[in-house]
């Protein structure tokens, strides 16, 4: 270990662990909702390097980062305490000593390859690997959804973020080789085999390298319209609109909440249209459903951006079987399936389209299905 790593007890008990960032094949905004969504876990993971101390502070490191660590004491953590990077790894810490765990301090290094502000979830991955770290070092024995639903609690209550709990579920439960189908209401999962390379395909994640600023607070507005519309139409949740009530249920709103609702049914049926898909080995299938739905986070939800868009345009136009925005809008990535021997072309023509417009130049890069938060040593 480095100095920024230093052991304050060299008996304490020590380990590394990952936990990767995701993709969403569709169900975008459901999983808050209730929904239904199907993630795929990416290699690109944070990895956290973790030794417990007994002296109550958190030291806090990254590869990612200037300057030197960042100390706090556990017992001082609360809410809007921390900012920055750390606050993520903090609130974890944090979120286990509110539920009851007696847990203290640790020297905590985190080195993560998944690209921030992507809307490739980099942020869940810390929690993510902080909260799985933890609960071995310290034997709490919380399975995959448990460390989800406290690192979603961490997000939502520690960071002031009111996200679902699909971005989490992905960086624990995902395997290798997989889709997550998952159930975002009670968290029944299922692993949809995902052979991409079997099939002569290729996930074309293109990182546009722009988020704009009124993503937080879009985000926060969206939910709340949302929860306001299943008020009035006296549902639980939007998960609970069937699609053949949706016209006339959309009839009973007021007009600014109509498309919110009509995205959220209708991303619901896509999402189970392309696990049947999936299930009968049709994964070229999967193309349409994909672009359509863009169409509707573009038109109904309305959290794509110029550059989401032209990334979909683009590798359609070239070939893409399909493509659509990935996490929480405004910027951040578009997937695109393309078959394999299309791949470079559909990623230079994207690149040639961004030049075009004056774009940053975008990164781009296929997603393999890997495996969820693990211990690597």
């Amino acid at each position: 270990m480095t100095d920024s790593q230093s052991v304050h007890d060299g008996a304490a008990p020590a380990g590394a662990w990952a936990a990767p960032g995701r993709v969403n094949l569709i169900g975008e905004h459901t999983d808050y909702n209730d929904g239904f969504v199907l993630p795929v876990a990416l290699p690109q993971a944070a990895r956290a390097t973790v030794r417990l101390r007994t002296d109550g502070l958190l030291r806090l490191h990254s590869a990612q980062t200037d300057g030197g660590p960042v100390e706090l004491s556990v017992a001082d953590l609360a809410p809007g305490s921390v900012e920055g990077w750390a606050k993520y790894p903090a609130a974890v810490v944090w979120t286990l000593r509110a539920a009851g765990h007696e847990v203290g301090g640790a020297d905590v290094h985190i080195d993560s390859d998944v690209p921030t502000g992507a809307g490739l979830s980099s942020s869940a991955a810390i929690e993510c690997v902080v909260a799985a770290a933890y609960s071995d070092l310290h034997g709490l024995g919380l399975d995959g959804p448990a460390l989800a639903r406290l690192a979603q609690r961490a997000e939502n209550e520690f960071v002031g973020v009111p996200c679902g709990i699909m971005d989490q579920m992905a960086s624990v439960c995902c395997t290798e080789g997989n889709a997550l189908f998952l159930d975002t209401r009670g968290l029944a999962q299922r692993q949809v085999p995902l052979d991409l390379a079997g099939a002569g395909l290729r996930l074309l994640v293109v990182d546009t390298r722009v988020k704009h600023d009124l993503a937080d607070g879009a985000y926060a507005e969206l939910r709340a319209g949302c929860e306001r519309a299943a008020a009035l139409l006296g549902l639980p949740a939007l998960r609970d609109l069937a699609p053949a009530g949706l016209d006339a249920a959309l009839d009973r709103l007021p007009v600014e909440l109509r498309p919110l609702v009509r995205h959220v049914v209708t991303e619901n049926a896509r999402v189970e249209q392309a696990v049947a898909l999936l299930d009968a080995g049709d994964l070229a299938a999967l193309g349409p459903i994909l672009t359509a739905g863009h169409a509707s986070l573009r038109d109904d939800y309305r959290v794509s951006c110029p550059e989401t868009d032209l990334a979909v345009e683009a590798a359609v136009a070239a070939g893409a079987l399909g493509a659509r925005m990935t996490g929480g809008g405004f910027g951040g990535s578009v997937i695109a399936l393309v078959a394999a021997d299309t791949l470079d072309t559909v990623a230079a023509a994207v690149t040639t389209a961004f030049a075009g417009a004056g774009y940053a130049t975008p990164r781009t890069f296929t997603a393999v299905p890997a495996a969820g938060a693990h211990r690597i040593g």
